[in-house]
């Protein structure tokens, strides 16, 4: 099967407080946008990648693209009002008889064993996504005030690239948006279909926030 990456990258950085959207803002020298896309071409240089932009910020792009010497090869697609229609917009250049994931752009950092462990295994059984154990303890809320302890052990933090056989994701989001559909895999799941996990990698932060940004510099420049 043919291997697809759609990057949705439609943050206005506003956590970040930061003219620029947080996608854009150089790491070392190179904005976040173009290391998340080359994560998936050096991982494997056969996915193809689907870029998913704001309108207003594709002339941008190709102006980084030739202020950089960008040359690593993406299709840009229009994004639309929500993260759900943005995916919508990708998953139309994304042939049936495929395997798709869909990533955030501001997560540079996924492993290349991440991303190929993902995309095998979601040939196999159809979706899956990344995840770490937590580290902190965790408590539920069970009043205004009051908490109870709960068991860490059968949590997870979710990732990305989450990623599925084409064909079933493309069903999955041939419904309606609903305000409920937090991420990939809850749209996935709401068509009735499983999802499966694998190890994720403790670096693939998502860099939203200015304390990020310090973490993200640490890791390109160990």
């Amino acid at each position: 099967m043919d291997k697809y990456i759609i990057i949705v990258a439609g943050g206005k950085g506003l956590r970040m407080g930061h003219d620029l959207p947080k996608q854009f803002i150089e790491i070392s020298g190179k904005p976040v946008l173009m290391r998340t896309v080359e994560a998936f071409y050096n991982a494997d240089s056969a996915i193809k990648a689907i870029l998913v932009l704001p309108a207003e910020h594709v002339s941008f792009w190709n102006d980084l693209c030739r202020k950089h010497k960008f040359f690593v090869p993406v299709k840009v697609v229009e994004g639309g009002d929500t993260r759900f229609h943005s995916v919508s917009n990708g998953l139309r250049y994304v042939p049936e008889n495929s395997v798709v994931g869909i990533h955030d752009g501001v997560r540079p950092f996924v492993s290349a064993e991440v991303i190929n462990e993902s995309f095998k295994q979601a040939a196999l059984k159809g979706g899956v996504v990344p995840v770490v154990d937590m580290i902190d303890s965790v408590r539920e809320k069970t009043g205004v005030d009051s908490s109870q302890s709960v068991n860490r052990d059968i949590y997870k933090l979710v990732q990305t690239p989450q990623v599925f056989r084409a064909n079933e994701l493309k069903d999955a989001y041939s419904v309606d948006f609903d305000k409920s559909f937090t991420d990939d895999a809850s749209v996935f799941e709401r068509s009735g279909r499983d999802v499966f996990l694998v190890n994720g990698n403790r670096e693939n932060i998502k860099i939203t926030t200015p304390f990020d940004l310090i973490i993200a510099k640490a890791l390109t420049e160990n």
